[in-house]
């Protein structure tokens, strides 16, 4: 099965991935646990220049393209083959981040992703969707207690509101495969929820 973790900055996706991994280990799976962009020696060095060269302009469509680029080298390398050994195969952030974050965030029109993903994952898809949702004061209040943020971390509110519309409105199209999780509550309640959802489907 393959499961992707979405949400805007500070909702904690890696915590609860490490949860998530947790219960699908006790439950009996085999578990690939890695990230977008990157999960290959070539994605984490896109990763670097998407997240970390902040004195480096890059324009909206090539930043549409290295995130390509990187997921196509991903799902070569890492995806398809855990998922053709029946492995459960957990991934922070997918297209549909791409969607949210370069769709929604930067205005790139959905028609030119589109072709995008049609041509890298050839009808491939998350089986489970997981957005884990928060106010976007909450989620940056908790990045503002980092050391350093990075490019899309020093993005303005605004940004972030329309990424988390677009993840919203992604979840209202696509109710079975997306479930949203409200991280606003306390830790305790949002595990008993995450057990809960991948017993049922899993």
């Amino acid at each position: 099965m393959f499961i992707t973790l979405e949400g805007i900055e500070g909702v904690g996706k890696s915590t609860h991935a490490t949860y998530i991994k947790g219960v699908l280990v006790s439950m009996g799976h085999e578990v690939v646990m890695t990230r977008e962009p990157g999960g290959t020696e070539t994605g984490e060095s896109i990763r670097e220049i998407l997240l970390h060269s902040q004195s480096m302009h890059i324009s909206d469509i090539t930043e549409l393209m290295l995130i390509f680029t990187a997921r196509a080298q991903h799902l070569d390398e890492v995806i398809c083959p855990a998922l053709t050994k029946n492995k459960v195969v957990l991934c922070d952030r997918f297209t549909d981040a791409t969607y949210a974050y370069q769709g929604g965030g930067r205005g790139l029109a959905q028609e030119r992703i589109k072709v995008l993903e049609e041509l890298v994952q050839q009808g491939l898809r998350p089986g489970l969707t997981i957005l884990f949702d928060a106010p976007v004061a909450v989620g940056l209040d908790r990045v503002g207690k980092r050391s350093t943020a990075d490019r899309f971390e020093s993005e303005e509110v605004g940004f972030f509101e329309k990424v988390r519309n677009y993840y919203l409105s992604i979840a209202e199209a696509e109710p079975k495969r997306v479930r949203i999780i409200n991280v606003s509550q306390p830790i305790e309640e949002i595990q008993k929820e995450l057990t809960g959802l991948l017993k049922s489907v899993c």
